[in-house]
């Protein structure tokens, strides 16, 4: 019969305070994602007068029915997707290719390459320069302008060179290169089949940037056909924020107060429910990634 380890009162009181912090941090965490799922299929009058704390109040669905009718949120959708699905795979053919480059030490000049990519973290060109250039190699109002600038990140380059110079063995490529192994082979059949974790990682990191950017389609994008979702939910808030201003004002006509009205309401119904659908994906992925996620950034973190 196996005997019991006795806690000290030490060791209890820190486990009750550390329970207790959880606990608050999981409530922190869990109430912001509730309270939009509620306000969702709630009615958008109760919610704007505060009635509405955490369950739903005079439920209904007008919400994602309207959404479903709403063809540019699904076009929104569509490209959301496209963009980082097709953002992603650059991002990761670029970072991995020069990363696993720059971790080879018979590489000459790695150093100075890796030297001219850190500058990047802290000197920027601007808006208005990077506008013009883009402007000047026919990217505006392309879905490449959102794709291409952002190819690379120094931070994710940094985090993946690590995680191959510490990871995969200098006696490995050896080992390869007297088989009769090329560079282009030993890369795609030898590192990355051992490089699952980095890979998941890096895939998690540049998707979530793809799926919540919207700075770039603002500035670059003018076809509404090649919006984003986020800049169609950006329009909804400002209709809201809009037509709350003008109530507010008093200069409006009765008939125009109600319009109005209609409007703000449908945004405040609205808007809770896209907020809903454009997060979900990414709620139904990180599970899935978790796993890899903590081992690929402790494996591939500067140690000092």
């Amino acid at each position: 019969m196996k005997k019991s380890i006795r806690m000290c009162r030490e060791d209890r009181v820190f486990g009750v305070i550390n329970s207790i912090l959880l606990i608050l941090f999981s409530i922190i965490t869990l109430y912001p994602l509730l309270f939009v799922v509620s306000a969702s299929v709630s009615d958008p009058v109760a919610v704007s007068a505060g009635k509405m704390i955490l369950w739903p109040v005079g439920l209904t669905l007008r919400g994602y029915q309207y959404i479903l009718q709403y063809a540019e949120i699904w076009t929104g959708y569509a490209n959301t997707l496209f963009y980082t699905f097709v953002g992603t795979i650059i991002n990761l053919a670029v970072t991995l290719t020069c990363a696993y480059g720059l971790s080879r030490r018979d590489v000459p000049g790695n150093g100075i390459v890796m030297t001219l990519f850190l500058i990047t973290m802290y000197i920027g060109g601007g808006l208005i320069p990077n506008y013009m250039n883009l402007r000047m190699l026919g990217l505006i109002n392309t879905r490449w302008v959102l794709l291409l600038p952002g190819a690379v990140s120094t931070y994710n380059l940094i985090v993946s060179r690590t995680f191959f110079s510490s990871t995969i063995p200098w006696e490995l490529h050896e080992a390869a290169f007297l088989d009769g192994c090329s560079d282009f082979k030993l890369f795609t059949k030898v590192v990355l089949p051992l490089s699952a974790p980095i890979v998941v990682v890096m895939a998690l990191y540049y998707g979530v940037g793809h799926w919540n950017s919207y700075f770039g389609a603002m500035i670059y994008i003018k076809a509404r056909a090649l919006y984003r979702l986020q800049v169609f939910l950006r329009e909804i808030l400002s209709l809201s924020t809009f037509a709350s201003a003008a109530m507010e004002s008093g200069t409006l006509s009765a008939e125009e107060m109600a319009a109005m009205l209609q409007e703000a309401e449908t945004a405040n119904l609205v808007k809770y429910g896209v907020i809903v659908v454009s997060t979900l994906p990414m709620l139904i992925l990180y599970p899935f990634l978790q796993k890899f996620f903590a081992k690929g950034v402790m494996i591939g973190a500067v140690k000092g």
